[in-house]
């Protein structure tokens, strides 16, 4: 099942403070099943990584500026977290606008960790069953949100996940929510 995402591309959003290890394994996962992934941010040159939110890690190639892409440019968009990371990106009128036309178009959307917060800027959790880091989920809950402790959450396309040691299930279930594409709209 290596080629389930072949011809898909999809956006990972990303700014300085992202978690490196949510941002390169979920990556590497959707590559693997055949995608082409571009690094979107709120500025051209790199975005710098962390481990455990304090410790800088390696700087990341920025491919494209989130002012200059729209939604119909992907298939998908991954959100990795990292506390500084969504809190960078939710500042930003464009990276907030591209989440929540993502989101509200029906597209499938992975968000673990922290970036759920660039969820509740977008306003798009309302009605909607999530999980994410546990200091993020009061945010949730007064977005909307059903909150639930659990590895990994799917809620019409969008995939959410408590944080690095869910990955090996947000992974798997990013693959399998890119592969089917476009979901029911809440309405």
């Amino acid at each position: 099942m290596a080629n389930e995402l072949r011809g898909r591309r999809v956006a990972i959003l990303a700014a300085d403070g992202v978690e490196q290890v949510e941002l390169v394994q979920p990556r590497q996962a959707v590559e693997d099943a055949g995608a082409q992934t571009e690094l979107v941010s709120i500025r051209s040159g790199e975005v710098q990584a962390m481990n455990q939110d304090i410790h800088p890690a390696d700087r990341f190639p920025v491919d494209r500026e989130v002012s200059q892409v729209n939604i119909d440019d992907y298939d998908a968009l991954l959100l990795p977290g990292g506390a500084v990371n969504p809190d960078n990106l939710r500042q930003n009128a464009a990276a907030v606008a591209f989440v929540r036309d993502f989101v509200n178009s029906g597209k499938p959307v992975g968000a673990i960790c922290h970036a759920p917060w660039s969820l509740v800027e977008a306003d798009v959790v309302r009605g909607r069953t999530v999980t994410s880091f546990p200091s993020v989920r009061t945010d949730l809950r007064n977005a909307g949100g059903n909150v639930v402790d659990q590895e990994v959450v799917t809620d019409r396309g969008l995939v959410t996940s408590r944080g690095p040691q869910d990955l090996p299930a947000f992974n798997a279930k990013i693959v399998e929510e890119f592969a089917e594409g476009r979901h029911a709209v809440p309405g």
